[in-house]
């Protein structure tokens, strides 16, 4: 259970009749996010209502009729999926703001410039979505809103979500730490160990993770590594 502080209501009208739930909005997100499995946690009430403001509980039979339930958790999904959150100005702009950053996060990890080949700024991202007015939904996952927010970064923006493949060419003295973290930031295609201890691989990355990736491997091999990509 959430405190009543930090609830707000989720409303669902199924004809003329009025369902209403007191959710915590951040678990409420994590919920259609598929996050969370007990519904009854994100809730701080364990009743649906008909006027929460009132305290007025929906009848049983309503329940039944429209549900073809009254259990509780199963009830407060389906009113969290298909109905409104009712947040104030001050919980959305929060909420979206979190959501901009994850989505930033993701293109910048996962996206080029398809001219350069290089992953795009930070901040040219943040520039360009604001440029373009993107709207965040707070309770749409990332992934769900990826592909719209591309698509409408794309006239001002040049991007790419490619991936990009890697040879890479490891001395033996440096193998045990860094073949690891090669591992770690793609798919291993290919690799070969040389007669000397030498280890020689190509991995598929996304594109916007290669600074990341570089950088790994020249602390962890102090320089002494060979990076080429591939066509």
């Amino acid at each position: 259970m959430v405190s009543l502080e930090n609830a707000v209501i989720a409303r669902l009208h199924k004809g003329t009749d009025r369902f209403e739930i007191l959710v915590d909005p951040h678990e409420a997100e994590h919920i259609l996010e598929g996050k969370i499995e007990n519904i009854l946690s994100a809730l701080a009430i364990d009743a649906v209502f008909s006027d929460s403001k009132k305290g007025t509980h929906a009848p049983i039979e309503s329940l039944q009729k429209h549900f073809n339930t009254t259990d509780i958790s199963t009830i407060a999904k389906e009113i969290i999926q298909k109905g409104e959150i009712q947040l104030t100005t001050e919980q959305r702009h929060e909420m979206q703001e979190q959501k901009k950053k994850r989505i930033v996060d993701l293109i910048v990890r996962n996206a080029m410039d398809p001219q350069t080949k290089m992953p795009h700024p930070r901040t040219r991202i943040e520039l360009a979505m604001d440029e373009a007015k993107v709207h965040i939904d707070p309770f749409k996952s990332v992934n769900q809103q990826m592909k719209t927010i591309i698509e409408i970064l794309r006239p001002i923006l040049p991007i790419s979500m490619d991936q990009t493949r890697v040879s890479v060419k490891i001395p033996p003295e440096h193998v045990g730490k860094a073949y690891g973290a090669v591992r770690s930031f793609g798919t291993l295609e290919r690799e070969e160990w040389q007669s000397d201890g030498t280890w020689v691989g190509i991995v598929k990355l996304p594109a916007g993770m290669q600074t990341d990736f570089y950088d790994r491997l020249n602390t962890l091999t102090k320089g002494n590594v060979e990076t080429r990509i591939l066509k």
